[in-house]
Protein backbone atom coordinates (compact mmCIF):
# COMPACT_ATOMS: atom_id res chain seq x y z
CA UNK A 1 0.00 0.00 0.00
CA UNK A 2 1.22 3.48 -0.82
CA UNK A 3 2.20 5.89 1.96
CA UNK A 4 -0.49 8.34 3.12
CA UNK A 5 1.15 11.28 1.38
CA UNK A 6 0.88 9.52 -2.01
CA UNK A 7 -2.92 9.07 -1.93
CA UNK A 8 -4.76 10.77 -4.75
CA UNK A 9 -7.54 13.33 -4.49
CA UNK A 10 -10.12 10.64 -5.31
CA UNK A 11 -8.97 8.53 -2.37
CA UNK A 12 -9.15 11.48 0.02
CA UNK A 13 -12.58 12.46 -1.22
CA UNK A 14 -13.81 8.89 -0.65
CA UNK A 15 -12.38 8.87 2.88
CA UNK A 16 -14.01 12.22 3.67
CA UNK A 17 -17.34 11.04 2.22
CA UNK A 18 -17.39 7.80 4.26
CA UNK A 19 -16.34 9.66 7.42
CA UNK A 20 -19.07 12.28 6.87
CA UNK A 21 -21.71 9.58 6.30
CA UNK A 22 -20.75 7.71 9.49
CA UNK A 23 -20.54 11.01 11.38
CA UNK A 24 -24.02 12.04 10.22
CA UNK A 25 -25.46 8.67 11.23
CA UNK A 26 -23.77 8.92 14.64
CA UNK A 27 -25.09 12.44 15.20
CA UNK A 28 -28.63 11.43 14.25
CA UNK A 29 -28.62 8.38 16.55
CA UNK A 30 -27.05 10.36 19.39
CA UNK A 31 -29.52 13.24 19.12
CA UNK A 32 -32.50 10.92 19.02
CA UNK A 33 -31.23 9.15 22.14
CA UNK A 34 -30.68 12.46 23.96
CA UNK A 35 -33.75 14.38 22.81
CA UNK A 36 -36.22 11.53 22.31
CA UNK A 37 -39.24 11.05 24.53
CA UNK A 38 -39.00 8.79 27.52
CA UNK A 39 -42.68 8.50 28.39
CA UNK A 40 -44.18 5.06 28.62
CA UNK A 41 -47.84 4.29 28.64
CA UNK A 42 -50.56 2.18 27.17
CA UNK A 43 -51.12 4.59 24.27
CA UNK A 44 -47.39 4.77 23.49
CA UNK A 45 -47.22 1.02 22.90
CA UNK A 46 -50.06 0.95 20.37
CA UNK A 47 -49.30 1.35 16.66
CA UNK A 48 -50.42 4.59 15.06
CA UNK A 49 -52.77 3.84 12.18
CA UNK A 50 -53.49 7.34 10.85
CA UNK A 51 -55.76 8.17 13.75
CA UNK A 52 -57.79 4.99 13.46
CA UNK A 53 -57.76 2.68 16.44
CA UNK A 54 -56.64 -0.78 15.38
CA UNK A 55 -59.19 -3.54 15.85
CA UNK A 56 -58.46 -7.24 15.94
CA UNK A 57 -55.26 -9.13 15.46
CA UNK A 58 -52.62 -8.28 12.91
CA UNK A 59 -52.08 -11.99 12.34
CA UNK A 60 -54.06 -12.78 9.20
CA UNK A 61 -53.88 -15.92 7.13
CA UNK A 62 -53.16 -14.97 3.55
CA UNK A 63 -53.08 -17.43 0.70
CA UNK A 64 -49.66 -18.45 -0.56
CA UNK A 65 -50.82 -17.56 -4.08
CA UNK A 66 -50.40 -13.86 -3.27
CA UNK A 67 -46.74 -14.43 -2.39
CA UNK A 68 -46.25 -16.54 -5.50
CA UNK A 69 -47.69 -13.82 -7.70
CA UNK A 70 -45.42 -11.28 -6.00
CA UNK A 71 -42.37 -13.47 -6.67
CA UNK A 72 -43.41 -14.03 -10.29
CA UNK A 73 -43.83 -10.28 -10.70
CA UNK A 74 -40.35 -9.59 -9.34
CA UNK A 75 -38.81 -12.30 -11.53
CA UNK A 76 -40.49 -11.20 -14.73
CA UNK A 77 -40.08 -7.51 -13.92
CA UNK A 78 -36.34 -8.11 -13.60
CA UNK A 79 -36.54 -9.69 -17.04
CA UNK A 80 -37.93 -6.45 -18.42
CA UNK A 81 -35.15 -4.51 -16.72
CA UNK A 82 -32.42 -6.66 -18.27
CA UNK A 83 -34.05 -6.56 -21.68
CA UNK A 84 -34.36 -2.78 -21.48
CA UNK A 85 -30.65 -2.50 -20.64
CA UNK A 86 -29.89 -4.83 -23.54
CA UNK A 87 -32.07 -2.76 -25.90
CA UNK A 88 -30.15 0.39 -24.95
CA UNK A 89 -26.79 -1.22 -25.72
CA UNK A 90 -27.83 -3.41 -28.66
CA UNK A 91 -25.35 -1.80 -31.05
CA UNK A 92 -22.41 -2.20 -28.68
CA UNK A 93 -23.22 -5.81 -27.78
CA UNK A 94 -23.45 -7.05 -31.37
CA UNK A 95 -24.41 -10.58 -32.34
CA UNK A 96 -23.04 -12.07 -29.13
CA UNK A 97 -25.38 -9.86 -27.12
CA UNK A 98 -28.27 -10.78 -29.40
CA UNK A 99 -27.63 -14.50 -28.87
CA UNK A 100 -27.36 -14.00 -25.10
CA UNK A 101 -30.63 -12.04 -25.03
CA UNK A 102 -32.32 -14.76 -27.10
CA UNK A 103 -31.14 -17.45 -24.68
CA UNK A 104 -32.32 -15.30 -21.75
CA UNK A 105 -35.78 -14.85 -23.33
CA UNK A 106 -35.96 -18.58 -24.10
CA UNK A 107 -35.15 -19.54 -20.50
CA UNK A 108 -37.73 -17.11 -19.13
CA UNK A 109 -40.35 -18.31 -21.60
CA UNK A 110 -39.63 -21.92 -20.64
CA UNK A 111 -39.98 -21.03 -16.97
CA UNK A 112 -43.30 -19.29 -17.65
CA UNK A 113 -44.58 -22.34 -19.55
CA UNK A 114 -43.43 -24.58 -16.68
CA UNK A 115 -45.24 -22.42 -14.12
CA UNK A 116 -48.36 -22.50 -16.29
CA UNK A 117 -48.25 -26.30 -16.70
CA UNK A 118 -47.65 -26.88 -12.98
CA UNK A 119 -50.70 -24.73 -12.20
CA UNK A 120 -48.88 -22.03 -10.27
CA UNK A 121 -50.82 -19.37 -12.16
CA UNK A 122 -54.23 -20.86 -11.31
CA UNK A 123 -56.20 -18.77 -8.84
CA UNK A 124 -59.38 -20.76 -8.56
CA UNK A 125 -59.63 -23.82 -6.34
CA UNK A 126 -59.59 -27.22 -8.05
CA UNK A 127 -63.36 -27.74 -7.55
CA UNK A 128 -64.18 -24.46 -9.27
CA UNK A 129 -61.81 -25.19 -12.16
CA UNK A 130 -63.29 -28.66 -12.64
CA UNK A 131 -66.84 -27.28 -12.60
CA UNK A 132 -65.88 -24.63 -15.14
CA UNK A 133 -64.28 -27.25 -17.42
CA UNK A 134 -67.37 -29.43 -17.16
CA UNK A 135 -69.69 -26.53 -18.00
CA UNK A 136 -67.48 -25.56 -20.94
CA UNK A 137 -67.48 -29.12 -22.25
CA UNK A 138 -71.28 -29.29 -21.97
CA UNK A 139 -71.63 -25.97 -23.79
CA UNK A 140 -69.35 -27.18 -26.59
CA UNK A 141 -71.25 -30.47 -26.85
CA UNK A 142 -74.54 -28.58 -27.04
CA UNK A 143 -73.12 -26.31 -29.76
CA UNK A 144 -71.95 -29.29 -31.84
CA UNK A 145 -75.12 -31.35 -31.36
CA UNK A 146 -78.02 -28.95 -31.05
CA UNK A 147 -81.27 -30.49 -29.82
CA UNK A 148 -83.59 -31.45 -32.63
CA UNK A 149 -86.79 -29.42 -32.92
CA UNK A 150 -89.88 -31.28 -31.82
CA UNK A 151 -92.72 -31.37 -34.25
Amino acid sequence: MAPIGAWTAETWSLIVYVAAAFGLVGVMIGLSALLGGRDWGRAKNEPFESGVVGVGSAQMRISVKFYLVAMFFVIFDAEALYLYAWAISVRESGWAGFIEATIFIFILTASLVYLWKVGALEWAPKKTRDAAKKAKAQAQAAAVNPPSPRT
